[in-house]
């Protein structure tokens, strides 16, 4: 690597850097969207792990859903108990398609990753500590 390209590479930080740990889980749920014709189209999903602000899930039948698609994201009544984010648990959610894994042959099915589009949580800070402008 020369000097004028290690600025092109990426640097990834040796520490974790995720902001809430996923939880595996085995969760069953549904997906609802609109298609680019406008039609309401329903999937019935296994959520295969939950953090506070995403989901991972599988469906066993192919679904087209494109990246980036919204769509709203309930994991069935009776899964909704247990360690959750509180997001999860109260019912629907917006949530945004960012990556797509497509079904193998080797049987793995094809899976989501979603956004979930709900508000962050914010650290208590003092008054003092915020910086003024």
């Amino acid at each position: 690597m020369t000097p004028m390209t290690a600025h092109l590479m990426p640097t990834r930080p040796t520490e974790h850097t995720r902001h809430d740990e996923r939880r595996t889980v085995t969760l069953p749920a549904r997906l609802m969207w609109t298609d680019q014709r406008g039609t309401t189209r329903f999937a019935s999903v296994v959520a295969r792990n939950v953090s506070e602000y995403g989901v991972y899930v599988e469906c066993q039948s192919a679904v087209s859903i494109p990246m980036y698609r919204l769509v709203q994201f309930q994991l069935e009544r009776e899964a909704r108990e247990g360690e959750l984010p509180e997001a999860l648990r109260r019912g629907r959610v917006l949530s945004a398609v960012y990556r797509i894994s497509s079904a193998t042959a080797a049987g793995a099915p094809q899976g989501f990753a979603l956004r979930l589009m709900v508000e962050p949580r914010r650290s208590a800070v003092p008054a003092a500590a915020r910086a003024t402008a």
